[in-house]
């Protein structure tokens, strides 16, 4: 502390003679002309005058910026509105600062509320161009349910794009405009990513027009919960992100795109330096199934799991913390046929260690169905390897969904919900009895037929037409069996038990 006081106090000395030596040379130099007329023998030396500047001595993120921005696109979108005019509040600034007012500004419209023309309802996006032939990256929330879609380059162009595929459970989308010779950005390998890596993130903030802010990287594998939340291994980032952003670049410091903005966290909707963005890797393999197939393809063991505690590691005699413990194993599973059991605790998968759920989770759907892989698990205290043969996740299909998480539209007996299978950690949570069976619902599609029901997110399936539903399976069973007729169901809501009756669709 001492030392550093004094060398404080050192520079300080030092940069007041600096400034005085600086005044001297320059009185000197005027001084000098005025001697050197009189005195030629008394002659000042003065400083070199410097005429242009240093080369390289400018710290910036320019020339990058330069490359990258000609490759980020801003994306509009219109659609139906979800609501109709009777529906806008007086008070509804958010709404209305996005997608208009319904009549005239300072007009009431002359019709009443039900005759009135419900509006279009608009939406602001960014996009990244991937491929000189038109391909572009954005999230599946900035074009989810658009009837058109337009995107507008930094050259002043504006082209129509359609979508090639999308996928809710990752939020990604891949569409395409009729263009060639684009500048497109490199996807970089966002493994390598380190936290503390400088980034920036470039897209149309609130509609203001391009924009450029810089960061770094200040965590990796990260989950929030938000939206679908089925894939999310986030990279989380201080680099400021706004609505508008989402969908655009985020590049690193060789111009190369590491992610693509998705999420903030906040309390106001404004950026406080907390925001989420897909790994390129993600997404650049979700964009190649799309352009492939048009939907992703993805695996999964039929297992439900939790973390291991410290307690719980205690108990069952492991060494140290990590790795995941299995709470149920869903029969004719890939992982009932590689014998796997309740209570068994999965170490390492293909030889990574398995930290939680969410990257575990996130490695198998990665590897392709029909995979060959292994698992390092534990059982009653001994350790061995057991291969699996991974199998296509069809668990959302069978719920009413399709392979991406989105609700189906060709299925005669697709509810519109996503569930999951009801875990005792999931029992728990919800107050259930001890024993209780069924499958719990996550996400309810508005226009589907479980919505017109009543049904809700986290109601509990328990019986279909007076059958006993466990699995997802034996739910796509028992509505099939009711094909073209309503479905009685038995549902946990709140403690209490209910019917509901579920009209058939079409």
């Amino acid at each position: 502390m001492n030392t550093l006081s004094s060398l404080s106090r050192r520079t300080r000395r030092a940069s007041l003679a600096l400034v005085a030596a600086a005044a001297l040379v320059g009185a000197g130099a005027w001084y000098g002309a005025s001697v050197h007329a009189q005195a030629p023998a008394a002659r000042i030396a003065t400083a070199p005058v410097i005429t242009h500047q240093v080369a390289g001595s400018r710290d910036s993120y320019a020339d990058i910026v330069s490359v990258v921005a000609p490759a980020v696109v801003t994306i509009r979108v219109e659609s139906k509105a979800k609501m109709s005019p009777a529906q806008f509040g007086e008070g509804d600034d958010l709404f209305r600062r996005f997608f208009g007012d319904p009549a005239e500004p300072g007009q009431r419209s002359p019709m009443p509320p039900q005759m009135q023309r419900v509006p279009r309802q608009r939406g602001l996006g960014s996009g990244v161009v991937i491929s000189g032939d038109g391909y572009i990256l954005t999230n599946n929330h900035v074009i989810d349910g658009a009837d058109s879609i337009s995107v507008e380059f930094a050259d002043g162009r504006t082209l129509t794009a359609t979508v090639v595929g999308s996928d809710k459970a990752s939020d990604v989308a891949l569409l395409k405009v009729k263009a060639s010779a684009l500048p497109a950005l490199p996807l970089g390998n966002s493994d390598a990513v380190q936290v503390g890596d400088v980034v920036l993130a470039v897209g149309n903030p609130l509609g203001v027009g391009q924009t450029v802010t810089m960061g770094i990287i200040s965590a990796k594998g990260r989950a929030t919960g938000a939206g679908d939340g089925s894939y999310e291994d986030f990279l989380q980032t201080d680099a400021p992100i706004n609505h508008g952003n989402s969908g655009g670049a985020l590049v690193n410091t060789k111009g190369e795109l590491v992610g693509i903005n998705s999420q903030i966290l906040s309390n106001t909707g404004e950026n406080i330096g907390i925001g989420f963005a897909i790994p390129a890797n993600m997404a650049r393999n979700v964009a190649d199934q799309l352009r492939k197939d048009g939907k992703v393809h993805r695996s999964q063991l039929g297992v439900t799991i939790q973390p291991v505690t410290s307690d719980m590691a205690a108990s069952l005699g492991l060494k140290q913390d990590g790795g995941v413990i299995i709470d149920t194993v869903e029969a004719g599973s890939a992982a009932d046929r590689a014998g796997l059991k309740q209570g068994d605790v999965i170490e390492a998968f293909n030889g990574q260690a398995v930290k939680d759920l969410n990257s575990l989770r996130n490695r198998v759907a990665d590897t392709p169905p029909g995979t060959s892989t292994t698992l390092a698990i534990v059982r009653d205290g001994a350790r061995r390897d057991v291969p699996v043969t991974l199998k296509e996740a069809v668990a959302s299909t069978a719920a009413g969904t399709d392979d991406s998480g989105s609700p189906a539209t060709d299925d005669k007996t697709a509810l519109g919900v996503s569930v999951a299978p009801l875990t005792p950690a999931l029992a728990d949570r919800l107050n259930l009895p001890k024993g209780a069976t069924g499958v719990v619902v996550q996400n309810v599609k508005p226009d589907g037929r479980a919505a017109a029901a009543g049904i809700q997110s986290g109601d509990v399936i328990e019986q279909v037409n007076r059958q006993a539903v466990a699995t997802v399976q034996e739910l796509q069973s028992a509505l099939r069996g009711a094909a073209g007729k309503p479905s009685l169901l038995l549902i946990s809501r709140n403690g209490r038990n209910l019917f509901v009756t579920v009209r058939p669709n079409g």
